[in-house]
């Protein structure tokens, strides 16, 4: 390669990180050691396979076995098993054992993708809790359990809930009332916890699901924690979960071979919050309470508050910093990018009028102020009138969206085996859909395979995709055009 070649070449992805690692971009987004947290030296000295003295993932008797009992003992849980595969596998292997092929589930409409896959894995039907919004700004609220009840009685066949709690934006449900009604009928209540692995660690902090009753429960260590992207728990407690079973189907959706760089770093996060954990979460947490308390001067941006705010939370995660523009006249899109190359901030993610940035123990004091900072210089252009002006009636609104959900005419499993056309989008109300479509982040299907599609829906999809948020699941990228069954 010439000397020219060489100059014209791009960065392969290594280069590109290690650029960025390097650059002053604060991270205001998973994972939760933000670039901060070093607990593994060096992760090509330690990465194996499974050799003679360091046991097996799948059959664990010896360090694995007591390193899975550590973190149970931490959680309080009467098992936990090590996720190598994310919340996605676990999410996946708790249905499975919960479910037999064929059954209905009763889930949160708000539940990650991963939640509709199982549901397409197992060949489930599926009957949806569908959360009360805030219909300013799009973000949907807790599942009532009043809901759950009538949703029950209503259809007694059913024995496993799943709900998601807390949300990507922090809303937590009353998971204690509702774990109560699930066992008076006998069923078991699944709990993706993915977003809430710092519950209980502080009482700033709500309840962890396990603590209000839940029978199987799933955090991601690494999206509010110290660990290593893709590492996750799977907590296990009392008598309806037939564990063999749950094993079983680990073993399915698991990698045959865990890394072990990833389990060393569940462990090193595990026996840091054993040791510092209580101190960590002290300092954080006033750090945090800071930075709210400076946010809460904002007169054209708003930083959303929780049960204050009218979210219909049973309870709020505070480390979620969201900040609505509903006011301001910009998108949240447009907050996102002047935070990202203005001052070089990233955050979680975006929405039409809102934005999410996820704090944890690993953010710094001065990470949290240059947030505080930033936000408050542009709240004060804003104020001045600089900002791009966008009328809040053209921006869709989520909750309708959700609302706006078909009704299921056959399984996601069966409208997956479907014969399908594609059709343009704005042309295909009132048919039945062959794919998903959503918003990633944060992953949860407007429209799930099976479903018919309502007739406003394309509209408001059309308007999403012109804003520039990112619609995903068809198989157009460019969200012109989706599978449908053909008819």
């Amino acid at each position: 390669m010439t000397e020219s070649e060489k100059k014209q070449k791009s960065p392969d992805l290594y280069e590109q990180l290690s650029a960025y690692g390097a650059s002053d971009f604060y991270p205001f987004h998973m994972p939760g050691h933000k670039r901060n947290f070093h607990l593994l030296a060096d992760p090509y000295a330690i990465d194996i396979t499974e050799i003679d003295g360091f046991d097996n993932l799948h059959h664990a008797e010896t360090v694995l076995l007591e390193a899975q009992r550590r973190a149970a003992q931490l959680y309080g849980a009467e098992e936990t098993f090590y996720l190598v595969n994310g919340s996605t596998c676990g999410i996946l292997s708790a249905v499975s054992a919960c479910t037999k092929r064929g059954e209905t589930i009763l889930m949160a409409r708000g539940c990650h993708k991963a939640a509709y896959h199982a549901l397409l894995l197992n060949d489930l039907h599926a009957k949806y809790l569908y959360p009360p919004a805030d219909m300013t700004r799009g973000i949907l609220g807790a599942i009532q359990p009043e809901q759950v009840r009538s949703a029950l009685d209503a259809h007694p066949e059913i024995h496993t809930v799943l709900l998601t709690s807390p949300t990507y934006d922090g809303v937590v449900s009353d998971i204690k009332s509702i774990a109560e009604i699930v066992h008076e009928r006998g069923g078991a209540l699944i709990v993706d916890e993915a977003h809430g692995a710092h519950f209980g660690m502080h009482p700033y902090f709500p309840k962890r699901a396990l603590v209000c009753g839940a029978d199987l429960v799933i955090n991601s260590v690494h999206k509010t924690l110290p660990a290593l992207t893709q590492t996750a728990l799977l907590h296990v407690q009392g008598p309806r979960i037939d564990r063999e079973r749950l094993r079983r189907y680990l073993g399915i959706y698991q990698s045959s071979s865990p890394s072990y760089v990833f389990m060393a770093g569940i462990d090193r996060c595990i026996g840091l919050l054993e040791q510092q954990g209580a101190e960590l979460f002290e300092v954080f947490t006033r750090h945090l309470e800071q930075l709210r308390g400076i946010l809460s001067g904002l007169q054209m941006l708003h930083l959303v508050d929780g049960k204050e705010d009218g979210l219909l939370a049973f309870d709020y995660d505070r480390s979620k910093i969201v900040i609505s523009t509903e006011r301001s006249g910009i998108t949240g899109a447009q907050l996102s990018e002047l935070l990202r190359t203005r001052y070089h901030l990233e955050m979680e993610m975006d929405a039409p009028q809102y934005v999410t940035a996820i704090t944890a123990i690993g953010d710094t004091q001065e990470g949290l102020e240059r947030l505080g900072r930033a936000l408050l210089k542009i709240d004060t252009k804003l104020g001045q009138g600089s900002g791009n002006s966008v009328l809040n009636q053209s921006i869709p609104d989520l909750s309708v969206l959700m609302a706006d959900a078909g009704k299921e005419v056959m399984s996601i499993a069966q409208a997956n085996d479907a014969r399908k056309c594609e059709v343009r989008l704005e042309e295909s109300g009132g048919r039945i859909s062959g794919e998903f479509v959503y918003l990633y982040p944060p992953g949860i299907p407007f429209l799930a395979p099976g479903e018919r599609i309502p007739e406003r829906l394309p509209e408001q999809l059309a308007r999403c995709r012109e804003l520039g948020l990112q619609l995903q699941g068809m198989a157009d990228y460019t969200g012109e055009k989706i599978r449908v069954i053909e008819d």
